[in-house]
């Protein structure tokens, strides 16, 4: 199953599992505080549900919201939950099917761009410089890109477990926040800030954990595809802390600010001058 396919699944239980996705939007919300915007428009990239792009209406009310996601059961969740006024009012979120890096929206549309946990879902480095030059591409100037996204150092404890038993870990390697920033940078966004902490979530057992990842979609791309003989073997070497398993993820944090460009659509270099007033003074 591909992972538009586990996501698309997934749209019904989303909710019942996205305790980690909830704690991290309202994270990234907080830090919008420190933020002087007013947006006129914004998108929530990879919207799932509808979570952030309520969070950012209730910030910024008077700013058109657009909900993005690849998976159409998603942006049916992200409709249902519109009430009639709303939807009366064309207060509700625009709604649009689509990959990150393929965005049916015009060159410099957006003042906002929201991605809470969906970026390190794409299969490699390649594809994510790819969709933040888009995200570029439709911010505008002097627009800001606000993400969250999943860091190597996630689920270390299952990984120091598979290699404990001597099983291979399977699952696709997250990058780290300095390559990150690199990456923003080369796409064209400028005073990246990235940060990164350890949120921690508990099982009573393996199979409560399992069955979160699947309930999000995620399972697969999380944690690759082990036989469950090797899984037997992590579990049992999966180590407790007072009768719980502990699931560690690192999040990282990120905004950066579109810069104006430096080269045009030909490629030759965009140069600015900048008058400067002459004072007279007394000789």
């Amino acid at each position: 199953m591909s992972s538009r396919q586990s996501f698309a699944t997934a749209a019904a239980s989303y909710d019942s599992a996205a305790v980690l996705a909830r704690e991290v939007g309202r994270r990234m919300a907080e830090r919008l505080d420190c933020v002087k915007l007013a947006p006129h428009r914004f998108a929530d990239i990879g919207c799932a549900t509808g979570d952030g792009v309520r969070m950012l209406m209730q910030r910024y009310p008077e700013a058109l919201p657009l909900a993005v996601d690849y998976a159409l059961p998603m942006l049916a969740a992200v409709r249902e939950r519109s009430g009639w006024w709303e939807r009366l009012r064309g207060r509700a979120p625009r709604c649009a099917n689509a990959d990150v890096r393929a965005l049916p929206l015009a060159p410099d549309s957006l003042d906002l761009v929201w991605s809470n946990l969906m970026l390190h879902w794409l299969p490699d480095p390649p594809a994510l410089q790819a969709a933040f030059a888009e995200l570029n591409r439709v911010l505008k100037e002097g627009g800001l890109l606000h993400f969250a996204l999943l860091g190597p150092d996630t689920l270390k404890e299952l990984r120091a477990a598979t290699a404990k038993v001597g099983a291979r870990w399977t699952a696709p390697a997250f990058l780290d926040m300095h390559d990150i920033g690199d990456m923003l940078m080369a796409a064209g966004f400028g005073d990246p800030v990235m940060e990164m902490e350890m949120l921690t979530l508990t099982y009573r057992t393996p199979r409560a954990f399992l069955a979160d990842q699947r309930r999000l979609g995620v399972r697969a791309g999380l944690l690759g595809r082990q036989s469950w003989r090797d899984w037997r073997r992590i579990f049992a070497a999966w180590e407790s802390i007072d009768g719980l398993l502990p699931a560690r993820f690192e999040i990282v944090y990120g905004h950066a600010w579109k810069l104006a460009p430096r080269t045009a659509p030909d490629g030759r270099a965009i140069m600015r001058f900048q008058r400067l007033s002459r004072v007279a003074g007394s000789e």
